[in-house]
């Protein structure tokens, strides 16, 4: 089987695994139950700053950080597709438009699943990566993947609705695979060959709170994003 041919292959069998997401019932179903479990809560918030977003409380403010992550993802993608680098590969514009369909479903997803809950559609700050070459454009893809891997790993623990957990664990899934495909087009064979066992990297998973993903990101968002609200545990 040829490279670009493998490569379909490996991007298709991830959109498959996520078609669950054109089922409403389930989307519907987790949305009840995301907004059920937030409770009647009338206390009227100061005003913000205008250059200021919250995110929101409990898991309507985990929801729409990822939603925000999300969001992120997919106007990556699709700047890369709108002018994408003359150096690409044969068959790597081809897995790029895959990999912005399935942020762009997983955007869609938080966005149905938030209803009138979800933070505005964002415009973001690209102006830091290079999209006029393949170098430029997979070192900016690995950084957003591993952040997104990251970014799920730790915010798992604060969802306690099941449903929203499982279909969050999936899409948590999808990222990984995206990460994993990421490096191994900068790379082949990309896997360590040691497994660290202490500090940030110990494990295959590198796990980090909001409030580091959103610190690590900030340079890419048009706003100061607050996650004080966020649970922690």
């Amino acid at each position: 089987m040829s490279e670009s041919a493998s490569t379909s292959s490996f991007l298709a069998r991830t959109m498959r695994r996520r078609s669950f997401f054109q089922a409403a019932g389930a989307t519907v179903a987790a949305s009840t139950l995301l907004l059920a479990g937030c409770g009647d809560d009338t206390t009227v918030e100061p005003a913000l700053p205008p250059t200021t977003l919250s995110l929101g409380k409990g898991e309507i403010g985990v929801a729409n950080y990822a939603y925000l992550l999300e969001q992120l993802e997919a106007a990556f993608y699709q700047k890369v597709l709108d002018s994408p680098p003359s150096d690409f590969l044969a068959g790597e514009l081809a897995s790029f438009t895959e990999l912005r369909d399935h942020e762009v479903i997983h955007r869609e997803f938080f966005k149905q699943l938030l209803g009138t809950s979800a933070i505005p559609t964002l415009e973001f700050n690209f102006s830091s990566i290079t999209f006029t070459t393949r170098a430029g454009v997979l070192a900016a893809a690995r950084t957003f993947e591993d952040l997104g891997v990251a970014a799920y790993n730790g915010a798992g623990k604060l969802l306690s609705t099941k449903a929203t957990l499982v279909l969050v664990g999936k899409i948590a899934s999808v990222e990984a695979r995206h990460a994993a495909f990421i490096r191994d087009l900068l790379q082949a064979d990309p896997f360590a060959d040691a497994v660290e066992t202490t500090g940030a990297f110990a494990g295959l998973g590198r796990t980090l709170t909001p409030a580091q993903v959103i610190e690590a990101a900030a340079k890419f968002f048009p706003y100061t994003i607050l996650v004080s609200d966020l649970p922690t545990a």
